[in-house]
């Protein structure tokens, strides 16, 4: 008997819950977060973020956690087009009653849309599109991974900084307040070990992930409207996103939501063909696996 259900939104940053009843999918129970459960994490970082997010949930709203196999649980996890990721994280599932897995793309589609056709362009530590169209398709564009992808996102963002900043370091570039930032970010995070500016941006470089270069993201926001560089980076994440959206609906007909923790600090530098598509998304990410898994409930028991 499954008593609870779980939503799930998995990324490279966090990692969100949402848990419901069984039988009251509409009022949520609680809300729980943690560390990052992307795949390229590894499966098992990714299951004890979730069990982290859980049982902070559950702690929250002042209940008892029952059993593992009286909750069923919806991921939308990034790295699950990785097939070997996913079936490792699969394989690691620590007891749940009933589980769907699906990319974080997806989920968040379905959350932004509750389940109708649209498109989303998920903007966070990375970045993905997916659309699903009236007669049911679906497609996706982007979420290639990092350092090769995720254009417009955190990191992406974060690596074109990290490039300014050696520019001005080596006099490539002038200097500004804005580039300032970035070399004392990195400097700080090396514990201020290094004497010389360059040995701590080497330092730091040397063990920086896809989380790190996205902890600079918000640097590049916050100078976005004093510093031309800062503005520049911002406006060439705009025009990614309009691309990602021409190539998921060319006749620009789907109405399009933008997700995630960038997402709302783009909408200034998007095109204006675009921006009049752009729409608020309905729910978010844990909202949409907390969906997919009700619905998959809900076929078992009429079955």
């Amino acid at each position: 008997m499954i008593e609870y259900l779980i939503g799930v939104d998995g990324g490279g940053t966090g990692t969100r819950v949402r848990v419901a009843r069984n039988d009251n999918l509409g009022t949520v129970l609680a809300l729980g977060s943690s560390g990052p459960s992307g795949l390229m994490h590894g499966a098992e970082q990714a299951w004890s973020a979730i069990m982290q997010a859980l049982n902070s949930a559950f702690g929250a709203a002042g209940v008892m956690r029952p059993a593992l196999e009286r909750m069923a649980i919806g991921l939308g996890l990034a790295g699950v087009n990785n097939r070997q990721w996913a079936a490792d994280f699969s394989a690691k599932n620590p007891g749940f009653g009933d589980t769907v897995v699906e990319t974080d793309a997806f989920t968040t589609l379905v959350g932004a849309h509750q389940g109708r056709p649209g498109v989303i362009i998920a903007i966070g530590t990375g970045s993905v599109g997916e659309v699903l169209t009236a007669d049911g398709r679906r497609r996706e564009v982007g979420g290639w991974g990092f350092p090769a992808s995720d254009e417009a996102g955190g990191a992406w963002l974060g690596m074109r900084a990290i490039t300014h900043a050696q520019q001005v370091l080596d006099g490539r570039a002038p200097g500004s307040d804005f580039a300032r930032a970035i070399i004392h970010f990195c400097g700080a995070n090396c514990g201020g070990l290094f004497d010389s500016h360059r040995d701590s941006m080497f330092a730091w470089l040397a063990t920086a992930s896809q989380t790190s270069y996205a902890q600079l993201a918000p640097l590049v926001i916050a100078h976005a409207e004093s510093d031309p560089t800062a503005r520049r980076l911002m406006g060439e994440a705009g025009q990614e996103v309009a691309r990602i959206a021409a190539a998921l609906d060319p006749s620009g007909q789907l109405p399009i939501a933008l997700c995630g923790g960038i997402a709302a600090h783009l909408y200034a530098y998007l095109p204006e063909p675009l921006s009049t598509l752009v729409i608020k998304p309905h729910a978010d990410a844990a909202a949409g696996a907390l969906r997919l898994i009700d619905q998959k409930i809900k076929g078992k028991q009429t079955c």
